[in-house]
Parts: C-alpha cells; structure tokens; sequence
C-alpha cells in the first residue's frame, strides 16, 4: 500500500456513507494520531488499539452520527505520496470558512489549522475534514 493514511480517509468514508457503526483500519501512530483529532473535533466517537495474540494491531474506530446522518459529511486528501503539500505558518488554510478542519503533520506533532496558526507552525497538509 502505497498511502496509508489515503486508505484511513477511504474507509472512513465508506463506513460513513453504509452507516456502519465502527470499522477497522491497521495500526500506525501517524493514523492514531489523526483519530484523536477526529474524535477531540467530534467527528467521531472514540477509537481504541486492539491488539490480537496472531496478527498485527488494528484500531477500532466508532463513528458518530446525528440524526442517523454522519457527523463527517465530506474529507479530502491533500498532500498525496506522488506530490506533497507543505504549507508555512501563514498560509494554514480556513476549511468551508472555519466549519471544517485542516489536518496537518508538523514539527509539534499531528494538529489541526487552528491549532497550527495559533502556536505559528506550518507543516506537511495531510487531509480537509468537514
């Protein structure tokens, strides 16, 4: 798999548009990191590791819904494997006006755009949430 947070977005979508309740997606920091964002935002639920006897970890991520509608109502990739996106600390940008999240990797860790240009670091543009 060439872009594994690519692959978190897509089944997050997928389980959203089904109604699932929770999905699982494999294990990584990079990917933990960005559903305690998610969950910190109320996009989702909440999330927890699972870690089997055989097999590699995965974490189970529980949606949130609102009226039996999706508290996630669109996400987008932006910085992608074949073409990255960085951003400086003035040019974080505003997602739908504010009602959305930019999800960006920096040198302070995984933060949303808010967050970013309030502690004035820029970083590598991973996702809009919204």
């Amino acid at each position: 798999m060439t872009d594994p947070i690519a692959d978190m977005l897509t089944r997050l979508r997928n389980a959203s548009s089904a109604r699932k309740s929770e999905f699982l997606v494999p294990y990584s920091k990079l990917k933990s990191e960005i559903a305690r964002i998610l969950q910190k935002e109320g996009y989702i639920e909440g999330f927890e590791l699972e870690t089997p006897e055989k097999g590699r970890p995965q974490l189970r991520i529980r949606n949130k819904f609102v009226n039996k509608t999706a508290a996630i109502a669109g996400l987008k990739r932006v910085s992608k494997p074949g073409l990255r996106r960085y951003v400086g600390a003035t040019e974080v940008p505003r997602v739908l006006g504010g009602m959305g999240i930019a999800v960006l990797s920096t040198s302070r860790g995984i933060l949303t755009g808010q967050e970013a240009r309030k502690q004035n670091v820029g970083g590598e543009l991973l996702a809009y949430i919204w």
